[in-house]
């Protein structure tokens, strides 16, 4: 604190903002795409129509014979049951809470596995944003830990910067680069500020109980699915009986459900089947508003007798509830959803505006050599601002390229997206600093363009032959890299003098350097903008 406080909390903002911003842009971009996860997901399986209306008890059914047959043994089996957006029944199961997890995608005519393409579709940008591709308690924690960070990095932020609003509506982009970045990510965390706050805080708190469990466990002595229950988030579940036991037809109960809850039925979970204690429980979408509650009614699996249902939620848990609810945004039609997304982006432009303007103010002078944690840090931000946009790109390209029937296609769509990110993040590491950034971004760039091009050529299906499921999709891929285009050709440039349109040489002769007051005049201008930042 010998510096002063906003100088201290100017340093806090920066290396907070530094440590975790590599892991935050790419959970910003991946968050923001799953607004969208449905049509994303719709888009990875071309094959399916959506629209189409099913009998959910005969789904429901077909969906547990086959269960019958692959997990008769499992701890539970869980059946999502076809919607007019996602024409498939999709079965998980697994035999212990520490997996292996279990999944298949049937036909809903049929129950038989689906003729539809292996993918994982926008389900997978939707676990990274909270698992990385990780463990899930692993990748949890960690990002659990980034969100915390952040908050930290807004809070320092907003005291750091005493002219917030002015600095708002200033974008000096020619006067400096230092300058120009500076005032981009002032702008982009200015204007979705309320938004950043939130997503950051609604994060932290959706993961809270298992972050800080030790309020649940000494209250119910370690047995947490008592609190769930009493929380009204889920109805009673009978332990084993330790005997076997037989399961009714699900359809009778699906139907019984139904007539009970106005809203939609998402899912049937059946926990221990085979046993003769087996439970049976129907799962319906939230109703409309901000709380992210799950209507639940429990069966008996061998009689079919009700056994209970969740009621109404209690002040507590309908706040936690709605934490959840504006971190997923379920209750937003399509233009709130839209501006979701915007400051969705707009999280991310900050994210990586700010580590990018760490290595420009640290920028070292034509005769030094830049220092191995400068080089390190200048290749992850190239590696992550463009080279998440090439393995975005890669994913879904190889949704169209690979073969439909080879097996593992999910896996190796998820393994080609990680391949072209660390490939881009190595040539960070290989190339000049501004051929490195201008050539990740051109190759984002023509691989978003290729997106539609290829889907066309490969399924046949575009707007030109009156195919219009995917013209949103199709557009946003050629808007994204159209972005990447201009960026390409903005980092490509030479920097300029402010106000001149003549190039800064990025070295001069002895005789034509500036007296040795200069460099130190600019220096110290440069540090007052780092401490002013």
């Amino acid at each position: 604190m010998r510096q002063g406080f906003r100088q201290s909390m100017a340093w806090l903002h920066t290396w907070s903002g530094l440590v975790v911003g590599w892991v935050l842009f790419a959970v910003f971009v991946t968050g923001t795409a799953t607004y969208y996860r449905t049509e994303i997901s719709a888009w990875m399986r071309p094959e399916l129509q959506a629209g189409a209306t099913f009998d959910a008890g005969r789904a429901a059914d077909l969906g547990a014979d086959f269960l019958k047959a692959k997990g008769p043994d499992a701890m539970a089996w869980f059946i999502a049951l076809p919607q007019p957006d996602k024409p498939l029944i999709e079965v998980h199961w697994w035999k212990d809470l520490a997996g292996p997890f279990h999944n298949a995608l049937l036909d809903p005519a049929t129950g038989a596995p689906t003729a539809a393409r292996d993918t994982r579709g926008g389900d997978f940008l939707y676990r990274f944003h909270f698992e990385l591709n990780m463990p899930p308690l692993w990748g949890r924690w960690i990002v659990g830990l980034c969100a915390m960070i952040l908050l930290v990095s807004l809070v320092s932020g907003i005291v750091t910067h005493r002219r917030i609003f002015a600095d708002f509506f200033t974008f000096r982009r020619d006067k400096s680069a230092q300058r120009g970045w500076l005032d981009a990510h002032n702008v982009t965390g200015v204007l979705a500020l309320p938004f950043h706050l939130m997503i950051a805080y609604t994060g932290v708190v959706t993961f809270a109980l298992m972050y800080v469990p030790w309020g649940v466990t000494a209250a119910y002595k370690g047995d947490e699915i008592r609190f769930f229950v009493e929380s009204q988030l889920m109805p009673e579940v009978r332990a084993p009986a330790g005997k076997p036991g037989g399961l009714v037809s699900l359809a009778p109960l699906v139907a019984q459900a139904q007539g009970r809850v106005p809203e939609t039925l998402e899912h049937v979970a059946v926990y221990n089947p085979g046993d003769a204690a087996a439970t049976i429980v129907a799962i319906f979408e939230e109703p409309h508003g901000l709380a992210h509650i799950h209507p639940q009614i429990a069966f008996d699996g061998a009689s079919g007798a009700e056994l209970g249902a969740t009621g109404t939620a209690k002040p507590a848990t309908q706040i936690s509830a709605a934490f959840v609810g504006l971190h997923e945004a379920h209750f937003a039609g399509p233009w709130l959803k839209a501006l979701f997304f915007l400051c969705g982006l707009m999280g991310a432009a900050t994210i990586g505006t700010g580590l990018v303007l760490w290595t420009v103010a640290r920028l070292p002078k034509p005769a030094e050599r830049p220092g191995l944690g400068y080089r390190f840090v200048r290749a992850l931000n190239i590696g992550t601002v463009a080279g998440l946009p090439v393995g975005l790109a890669v994913y879904f390209l190889a949704n169209r390229l690979l073969p439909v029937g080879i097996a593992g296609r999910g896996d190796l769509e998820v393994r080609l997206f990680f391949g072209a990110w660390i490939c881009v993040v190595l040539a960070g590491l290989l190339r000049p600093r501004r051929a490195a950034w201008r050539e990740a971004f051109g190759l984002a760039s023509l691989l978003f363009l290729a997106v539609p091009v290829v889907s066309a050529l490969t399924t046949g299906q575009h707007p030109f032959d009156g195919e219009a499921r995917f013209l949103g999709f199709d557009a946003a891929m050629l808007a994204i890299g159209l972005l990447l285009a201009a960026a390409s050709y903005r980092a490509g440039r030479a920097p300029r003098r402010a106000g001149t349109a003549e190039p800064l040489p990025t070295t001069r002769p002895a005789a034509q350097r500036a007296p040795q007051a200069a460099p130190q005049a600019r220096n110290a201008a440069g540090a007052e903008i780092r401490r002013r930042a």
